[in-house]
């Protein structure tokens, strides 16, 4: 932890201003507590975006496998809180974790959309059952935010608006015994939440 907010520290501004990244609702992220943090997805850069937007919360967040072969470069990705996933094999052991590291008491980040989809409007685009599972298997609440940039992609000295929203409270999300259409339902819940935020922001 402390590493991450030396780093955070340290790398944060500067992420910030190469990024152009601008908070907004900064007062609606929780200072205690530990959240599913979901956005919607447009670049490779959006982790890292995520991560020095939000000052409170130490962001965990889902990184490929391949990343974690260099030694030194590993242990970089797992201090600023990433874990490995096989973006080839099954998602499973993926939200495994993902749920761990909630119980366990971190905050994890997400994507409903599961893949990035640049330059489309994120309402057009599909939204994956994984961030209804989740939430329903940790019991956590949900931190929405909306990644606003010019013609939805994210990137170096591009204008990035990180809105926050209202903490979305697990019992909001409608799950009764679980199973994949309760799952879509919350997930859907949660995408539709992100996508106001972008709408109705007019910064």
């Amino acid at each position: 932890m402390k590493l991450y907010r030396f780093l955070h520290a340290v790398l944060g501004g500067i992420l910030r201003f190469l990024f152009r990244v601008r908070v907004c609702n900064g007062e609606k992220e929780p200072k205690e507590g530990h959240y599913l943090v979901c956005s919607n997805h447009t670049g490779l850069s959006d982790p890292i975006i995520l991560a020095v937007a939000l000052r409170h919360q130490k962001v965990h967040f889902m990184a490929k496998k391949e990343l974690f072969k260099v030694p030194l470069v590993a242990s970089f990705f797992r201090a600023i809180g990433a874990f490995p996933v096989d973006r080839k094999g099954s998602s499973v052991a993926a939200i495994k974790t993902a749920i761990t590291e909630l119980k366990g008491g971190s905050s994890v980040s997400m994507f409903p959309q599961g893949t990035r989809h640049p330059y489309v409007d994120p309402r057009t685009t599909e939204v994956k059952s994984g961030a209804g599972l989740i939430a329903y298997r940790s019991g956590c609440d949900v931190l929405p935010i909306y990644i606003k940039t010019k013609k939805n992609k994210t990137g170096l000295f591009r204008r990035t608006e990180c809105i926050i929203g209202d903490v979305i409270k697990n019992e909001e999300l409608g799950f009764e015994k679980g199973g994949t259409e309760e799952y879509d339902a919350a997930a859907q819940t949660i995408f539709d939440r992100i996508c106001a935020l972008g709408e109705n922001h007019h910064g």
